[in-house]
C-alpha cells in the first residue's frame, strides 16, 4: 500500500470506531427508534431470558381469551424470545392455585377469589397479582319450565364451577343478599348449589340433575343454546358493569428471580389485549380456534358470538372490585376477612403500560410497598 493510502484509510477506520458511540448518542438523546430495555432487546434477538422456558395456567374459557389468543397468535412467545412458554389449562381456580404453590406453574390466569385465597392462605408469600385480564362474561342461566324470577331460585339446585371459584363466591353472596341461608361448604340449604366442572355442567343440566347455573363464558351461553334463558347477568350488579373476572397472577418466587421473564408475559399480555380491541372478529375467530385445540371442538356461533359480546379484555385488574369480591367470600363464610395489602405489584406492568404510551393503572391501596 503507497504512504499516500495511509492516512486515507485511518480516517475510514476512525469514522467506523466512531460509528458505535455515535449510534449510542442517538439512542440516548432519542432520536431515531427508541432504546428498547434488555428483555425486549432479548425477545427481539429471540435469546432466552434469565428463565429458558416459563410455565402458564389458564382455562379453557372465553373469560381467558387474553392467554388463548396471546398463544394462538404467538403474541406470548414472540415477547419471550427464546424463552419458551409451556401452557396448562384448568377447570377451576383452585386447582390452578395448587399448581402454583406445587411449583408446576409460574404465572396464571385466573379468578380473583381462587388468588385473594392463595394470598392470605401463605399470609402473602405464594403470590402477586400483576395485571388484569377481563371483566365480565358471568351469568346466572336457567331452566325457563322451573325458574322464571329470582325468587324461584330458592329451592332448586344451581351450578358452580368449584367450591369457593369467583362464580361460587359470587353465587354465594347474591344468595346471602337474598336473606337466604347456604352452608359454604356443603352447598346444602335454601338453595342447593352444585359444584360441577364446566365441561359437563350442560350435561346436567340438560339431564336435569341441575335446574341452572352461576356461570362464566362459553359455558352460560352454552345453556342458553340447550334451552337456557339469562336470568341475570352478574355485571348489572356492579358499578359501570365492571367488575374483574380475570386477573394475572405471579409465584413470587418467581416475580423475585425472573423478572425479566415476567415482564416480557407482561408486554406479551398488554400487546394481546391491543390486538383483540383492534381486531374484535379475528381474535373472536382466534379464540375459538384455540379452543378448538384444547377441546377438540370449536365453538358454534349461537354459542361464541353471546358469549364474546359479554365479555371485555382489559389490562387494569380493576382492584376496587377485588377488595369487594373478597368482602363477598367473608360474607359468604368462605374466608375470614383477609389482609390482602401487597397484594398487588403492578410496577412491571405499569412499565409496560408506559412503554407502550397507555396510562398506568392502581392497585386500590393494596400495591406492595
Amino acid at each position: 500500500m503507497s504512504a499516500a493510502a495511509h492516512p486515507a484509510r485511518r480516517r475510514v477506520l476512525a469514522a467506523a470506531a466512531a460509528l458505535p458511540l455515535l449510534a449510542g448518542a442517538l439512542g440516548a438523546c432519542g432520536y431515531g427508534s427508541q432504546k428498547k430495555n434488555d428483555s425486549a432487546n432479548a425477545a427481539a434477538e429471540g435469546r432466552k431470558l434469565s428463565a429458558g422456558t416459563v410455565r402458564i395456567g389458564y382455562f379453557p374459557n372465553i373469560t381467558h381469551a387474553t392467554p388463548l389468543v396471546g398463544e394462538q397468535e404467538g403474541i406470548l412467545q414472540r415477547e419471550l424470545g427464546g424463552t419458551k412458554v409451556r401452557s396448562t389449562t384448568f377447570n377451576a381456580g383452585p386447582s390452578e392455585i395448587e399448581a402454583l404453590n406445587a411449583n408446576s406453574v409460574d404465572i396464571g390466569w385466573i379468578g380473583p377469589s381462587p388468588a385473594v385465597n392463595g394470598y392470605v392462605k401463605s399470609k402473602g408469600k405464594s403470590l402477586r397479582i400483576i395485571s388484569g385480564s377481563a371483566s365480565g362474561g358471568v351469568k346466572l342461566v336457567v331452566d325457563p319450565k322451573k325458574i322464571t324470577s329470582l325468587d324461584d331460585v330458592k329451592g332448586k339446585r344451581i351450578a358452580t364451577p368449584q367450591k369457593g371459584n369467583t362464580q361460587d363466591v359470587a353465587f354465594l353472596n347474591w344468595i346471602a343478599g337474598k336473606g337466604w341461608k347456604v352452608d359454604p361448604q356443603s352447598g346444602k340449604g335454601d338453595v342447593s348449589v352444585v359444584r360441577t366442572d364446566n365441561k359437563v355442567t350442560p350435561d346436567a343440566f340438560r339431564a336435569g340433575s341441575v335446574d341452572g347455573a352461576w356461570v362464566p363464558e362459553p359455558t352460560a351461553s352454552k345453556l342458553v343454546s340447550e334451552g337456557g334463558k339469562v336470568l341475570l347477568d352478574e355485571s348489572t350488579l356492579w358499578p359501570d358493569r365492571k367488575f374483574v373476572i380475570t386477573n394475572v397472577i405471579v409465584s413470587q418466587k418467581f416475580l423475585d428471580e425472573h423478572p425479566d421473564v415476567v415482564e416480557a408475559v407482561l408486554r406479551g399480555s398488554v400487546r394481546t389485549n391491543a390486538w383483540i380491541a383492534a381486531n374484535p372478529e379475528k381474535a373472536k375467530a382466534s379464540a375459538n380456534a384455540a379452543l378448538k385445540k384444547l377441546s377438540g371442538k370449536e365453538l358454534p356461533a349461537n354459542v361464541l358470538d353471546p358469549a364474546w359480546q359479554s365479555l371485555a379484555t382489559t389490562d387494569d385488574p380493576l382492584a376496587t372490585t377485588l377488595r369487594a369480591e373478597a368482602d363477598h367470600a367473608v360474607r359468604a363464610g368462605l374466608l375470614e376477612q383477609p389482609d390482602l395489602s401487597g397484594i398487588y405489584d403492578l410496577a412491571l406492568l405499569n412499565k409496560v403500560l408506559r412503554a407502550e404510551g397507555k396510562p398506568a393503572v392502581d392497585a386500590a391501596k393494596l400495591g406492595r410497598q
